[in-house]
């Protein structure tokens, strides 16, 4: 490589200032952004056999079962036993899903697998919209901003939830609603659950 730059009539100190001047260049470009949220890496067909509770869903594929926890939202919690008590709507949210999902044969949109297995996805309907955004747009779930939006694909789910809590939809209709992330460890870490 040394006699190759040599024959052609570059010098080591070009050298390092190109190298300089292109890492310097890419550290520019990168500085201060988030990086864009990947889109679905794979999909999954079949029929919702199952609606556990406002963001979960089983589907039936060719290959077996899977459970697919909606992307970029959080439902109000059910309960699971006296040590976890549901949060107000969870059986609402639970409800809604269901009534959009069951049964029907739908294409997933995933974008990974999460800590616990599940497939976390897009859901659309048959007119396109997915079910993670009606959830929203019915007061039944909350545009997942955790931890600065770290699991929030769909960046228009905000201005969603913003236009579903100003209409007093779903659970919007009573004041102090509680994020479920809130609602998991304020109540079933700590037992605060008043």
């Amino acid at each position: 490589m040394r006699i190759l730059l040599r024959r052609l009539g570059v010098s080591r100190p070009i050298i390092a200032l190109a190298v300089a001047l292109l890492g310097g260049g890419v550290a520019y470009c990168s500085a201060g952004r988030a990086p864009a949220p990947a889109g679905p890496g794979y999909q999954l067909q079949g029929r919702i056999v199952h609606v556990a509770d406002g963001d979960t869903v089983t589907l039936l594929a060719s290959d077996g079962q899977h459970r697919i926890r909606l992307a970029s939202i959080d439902a109000p919690e059910l309960g699971h036993g006296k040590e976890k008590p549901g949060q107000p709507f969870g059986q609402a949210a639970r409800r809604s899903l269901d009534g959009m999902v069951a049964g029907r044969i739908l294409t997933a949109r995933c974008y990974e697998k999460d800590r616990y297995g599940r497939d976390v996805c897009d859901l659309p309907g048959p007119d396109g919209q997915t079910a993670n955004r009606a959830q929203v747009a019915a007061g039944y779930a909350w545009a997942n901003t955790v931890r600065r939006g770290e699991y929030l694909r769909d960046r228009g789910l905000p201005d969603i939830e913003r236009a579903a809590r100003e209409a007093g939809k779903g659970m919007w209709a009573r004041p102090g609603a509680v994020p479920p992330w809130v609602w998991r460890h304020a109540c079933w870490k700590e037992g605060k659950c008043g």
